[in-house]
């Protein structure tokens, strides 16, 4: 308990499930602590600004993950040594791992005893205070500086929600580009949900990290950018392809990759290798370098497994859209030869997630 003269320890609760978030925020203030909530990574930076005592971190969120929130603190030499506790349903050791790595004090697991929470979220603070006597604040704060601190607090909401306007505008922006090489071969947007949704699960599957899942859901759209590249009489072409016109085809992965290439932003960067490398094979046999194995990029085999699926499963000018048992039965034979073993089993892991996906789309 706090007396009435003491400054009561400041928690910053971020969690982008507005019921765990608000639910976390209610446990927390029964322990005596005054609580903040942010609903994702990029309010959270925002709001440490008002000084905090202690940072409770999901670790699963869109946009900016707990990982990268965690590694942008410890950067920051005004809260390098501001105390986190990682508080995520994400339960493979290597998260764990990572956590520590990037500088996360302590680790739960939800869902979590309010016990063990108060023990831990206790030992922090007092650790945090002792070293950092400056950081104490008064329980009840004058009206004056109550009406500042609110003002504060709009303007960096407002900031937080124009980062987020920003990136959403970046990620609309690539899938409207998408969209044109899409249109461009008469396929519909739908693919180019399918093929991200597609990817994003299978991603998971594989255990990426939150922070790669929400990048391959975006990158994935872009794997035939290059098509804006191909003449539309090859595109349309009803009938077989000549070599000649099967070479120019095929330059849309390496046309692709030159309309993405030289951008600072990970999700251009993995679009890029997306681009350059989904028609590569497991056996070497692909193109545009023939890559086999492991050299070729992980969500370059991801994508090689759902654009396979979605392209044989949908009507397409030259012919119809070939059974879904039937495109499984050819993916499995070719297990080992087009496609990544552990990647196709992943796939087949999550089918039903993949058949609800394609109804809705």
């Amino acid at each position: 308990m706090h007396s009435s003269s003491e400054p009561r320890p400041r928690v910053l609760v971020v969690d982008d499930d507005d019921t765990l978030r608000r639910s976390t925020a209610r446990i927390v203030e029964s322990f005596g602590y005054e609580v903040d909530t942010a609903e994702d990574g990029i309010e959270a930076l925002a709001k440490l600004m008002l000084d905090f005592d202690l940072v409770l971190l999901d670790g699963d969120m869109p946009h900016m993950d707990g990982f990268e929130v965690t590694e942008r603190i410890r950067a920051s030499v005004e809260t390098e040594h501001l105390p986190i506790i990682m508080i995520t349903g994400l339960v493979r050791p290597e998260n764990r791992r990572r956590a520590i790595e990037c500088g996360v004090n302590d680790f739960i697991i939800k869902p979590f005893a309010s016990e063990e929470l108060q023990m831990r979220s206790k030992w922090l603070i007092e650790m945090k205070q002792s070293v950092d006597k400056l950081r104490t604040r008064q329980s009840r704060l004058e009206d004056e500086v109550q009406r500042r601190t609110e003002s504060l607090r709009r303007t960096l909401r407002d900031m937080a929600e124009a980062q987020r306007r920003t990136m959403e505008a970046h990620v609309d922006t690539i899938r409207r580009l998408s969209m044109a090489a899409e249109f461009k071969d008469s396929i519909t947007a739908s693919h180019i949900e399918r093929i991200g949704l597609y990817s994003e699960r299978l991603a998971r599957a594989l255990g990426m990290s939150p922070r790669d899942i929400e990048t391959i859901r975006h990158a994935a759209t872009m794997h035939d950018v290059g098509k804006l590249g191909v003449p539309e009489a090859i595109l349309m072409k009803p009938g077989k392809l000549s070599e000649d016109e099967i070479d120019v085809m095929r330059a849309h992965t390496t046309i692709g990759a030159q309309i993405l290439s030289g951008s600072d932003s990970p999700l251009l960067q993995m679009g890029e290798r997306i681009a350059l490398s989904h028609h590569e094979r497991w056996d070497g046999k692909g193109y545009p370098f023939g890559l086999a194995a492991e050299a070729i990029p992980l969500e370059g085999r991801i994508c090689a497994v759902v654009d396979f699926f979605d392209a044989l499963t949908m009507d397409r000018p030259y012919r119809n859209a070939v059974p879904v048992e039937e495109v499984m039965d050819m993916m499995r034979a070719d297990s080992g030869r087009h496609f990544d073993p552990e990647v196709l089993e992943a796939f087949f892991t999550v089918i039903d997630e993949i058949l609800d996906i394609r109804a809705r789309y």
